[in-house]
């Protein structure tokens, strides 16, 4: 059982990724967002994850230089992933990208370099880009987002190196159990986007009756369930209360029953778009 919020999972590569993350989707740049990600690296997250398309990567930069000078912690002990954009998944444009994604950040490199979106066609091209950074120790590790399984098996025809993770849209509406089971298969380590439904969840009965039993928020209760399927999970909040909360979900364990019931909430229903039908 996981135990603590530094507390980390090995990928296929040999590095290292922490269980928990803050993500920073739909916060804007501004102090707010400098905030929270001071907050979160305070409260002891190590991992912030962004993308190209949030318009966010200097205020998360900024954010994190500020705490690093703070705490006195070390670029080397966080965990920064940004994300290609579908605009930029040509070889070409997907190198510049990632240096473009730096520049904003303020880094020298990532940890985490991953394709945004399965876009047909191109997403096989832009894989060859981030192989080529990470083999120039560029990028610590490279994966994907929003891949289904078929995504996958194309991209792994080709691919010279395995992607590390799979970052999907997950939840107890939403359990992707095919995927999961083939992404552990594969030792492809799967990441939860949106893992609380946009606060969707908090309001679920079940939900709400297992915090009460165990003595926990509804947020914690699913964010526990995420781990307990072995997937890493990064809760958006700029919310100082809510990320501390989020975090607080390493002193408890749901009961194999209870983990079932969550798992009956499915719904196979989606609060973003559908990685097979994108038309951006």
């Amino acid at each position: 059982m996981t135990t603590h919020v530094k507390e980390t999972v090995t990928l296929n590569n040999g590095e290292k990724m922490p269980w928990l993350g803050l993500g920073v989707f739909r916060v804007e740049e501004g102090n707010t967002l400098i905030e929270a990600v001071k907050t979160a690296i305070k409260q002891g997250y190590r991992s912030i994850d962004t993308a190209a398309i949030y318009a966010n990567e200097a205020g998360v930069g900024q954010g994190i230089k500020e705490a690093l000078e703070e705490t006195g912690l070390r670029r080397e002990d966080l965990f920064i992933t940004s994300k290609v954009w579908n605009a930029d998944l040509s070889y070409k444009d997907a190198l510049q990208a990632y240096e473009t994604s730096l520049e904003k950040l303020g880094l020298e490199y990532l940890d985490l370099y991953l394709i945004h979106w399965p876009v047909e066609g191109k997403y096989t091209g832009a894989w060859k880009a981030l192989e080529e950074l990470y083999k120039q120790g560029r990028v610590k590790s490279i994966g994907v987002s929003n891949f289904q399984i078929h995504h996958l098996e194309e991209l792994m025809k080709t691919a010279a190196v395995k992607p590390v993770i799979n970052q999907v849209e997950f939840h107890p509406r939403l359990t992707q159990k095919e995927l999961l089971a083939f992404c552990q298969e594969h030792n492809i380590q799967l990441e939860a986007w949106s893992p609380l439904m946009n606060g969707e969840l908090l309001e679920e009965e079940l939900i709400k009756d297992l915090a009460d039993k165990y003595g926990k928020t509804p947020a914690q209760i699913v964010l526990r369930w995420d781990l307990q399927h072995g997937v890493i999970t990064i809760p958006k909040s700029t919310n100082e209360q809510r990320i501390a909360e989020n975090a607080d979900i390493f002193d408890f364990e749901l009961s194999t029953e209870d983990m079932a019931q969550i798992d009956q909430l499915n719904q196979n229903r989606r609060i973003g778009p559908d990685p097979d039908r994108i038309d951006f």
